[in-house]
């Protein structure tokens, strides 16, 4: 019962990968890093190959629509010494899937297969991919009622994929609606697949976890959006599913809103060290984890205190605000 963190543009930095990391994700993915920009040494995209032997097993992602530009950025990717290549076939935003990478790819599926086949043959690290169950609704079965992931996933196994990661939505529905977890649970069950099936989507806590596990047969979760201001997620979902994973206490997960804080300040200073030890830049990196994050999430009269927070520029304003916080609604 594998819990992994999802590749997610801005938010799986070092920083963050390594909180995940300590508290049970059992695998963590970069940030997607852009194979032309690779190609062209782009030093913002080449930081993204940062790893640390601390965090393994790490899947460094990649997504590009050149089959040459993405074999080429393969090869650079595997000098970094990554446990596994990731392409990206699921990104459903307009300036990845909209020029045809990422989930774009979905529209042409044999561009994909080449894509992957070039990916895989250029490289002696294991190659996976992640995907989604297809365009839109109207794409989500072939003529003949196979569904389309299903047979999607078979091509990309044949290319010799070793894993693959399927997010229960379409292109078309990005983040809306419920993902659909028959039809990952459809791959999983169909007898002609033999690689692992890592599922994704709407698993946000220990009791959904549970149930997928057990309802859809996955060989493995991937978490997203659910771990922003959250890195200790994963320990909750162990303890919650019966697995602590590589010896981790349950008396390490932070429980009460002071422990939590504590990690958000945490994360605070080894986002500015990630940054360069640019104080403002490292703060203003980390915000969308103060915004989203549980610990703030349903305290009465906060309006103005989270404003308050999301406008603080130094470590001396942010963690006063944050004490205050504590003082005032936790403990």
């Amino acid at each position: 019962m594998n819990l992994y963190l999802a590749p997610m543009e801005d938010v799986t930095d070092p920083a963050f990968r390594m909180l995940c990391k300590r508290y049970g994700a059992d695998r963590v993915y970069t940030e997607f890093v852009n194979a032309d920009a690779l190609v062209r040494d782009i030093a913002s995209t080449t930081r993204k190959l940062t790893i640390h032997d601390e965090e393994r097993p790490v899947a460094i992602q990649i997504y590009g629509r050149d089959p040459e530009s993405m074999a080429d950025a393969a090869r650079i990717v595997e000098t970094a010494k990554p446990d596994f290549i990731d392409i990206n076939f699921g990104c459903p935003v307009k300036k990845v899937a909209g020029k045809g990478a990422g989930a774009g790819l979905l529209r042409d599926v044999p561009k994909m297969l080449e894509i992957t086949r070039a990916v895989v043959n250029a490289v002696h690290t294991p190659v996976t991919a992640k995907t989604r169950l297809g365009w839109d609704d109207n794409s989500l079965y072939l003529e003949d009622g196979t569904p389309f992931i299903v047979d999607l996933a078979e091509r990309l196994q044949d290319c010799g994929i070793q894993e693959l990661a399927i997010h229960g939505r379409t292109r078309s529905q990005m983040y809306r609606g419920d993902a659909d977890w028959t039809l990952i649970g459809a791959v999983k069950n169909n007898p002609r697949m033999h690689i692992p099936i890592i599922g994704n989507g709407d698993v946000c806590t220990p009791e959904r976890a549970k149930e997928c596990f057990e309802k859809y047969g996955v060989d493995a979760i991937m978490i997203g959006r659910a771990t922003f201001g959250a890195p200790w997620l994963f320990a909750e979902m162990k303890k919650g599913i019966g697995v602590t994973g590589d010896g981790l206490p349950v008396t390490d997960i932070p429980t009460t809103m002071e422990e939590k804080v504590a990690v958000l300040k945490e994360h605070v200073l080894a986002s500015i060290q990630w940054c360069g030890n640019d104080e403002r830049k490292g703060i203003v990196h980390s915000r969308r984890h103060f915004a989203a994050s549980p610990v703030f999430k349903g305290l009465a009269d906060f309006k103005q205190t989270r404003i308050a927070l999301l406008r603080a520029e130094t470590v001396e304003e942010v963690f006063g605000i944050m004490d205050e916080i504590v003082d005032k609604w936790g403990r």
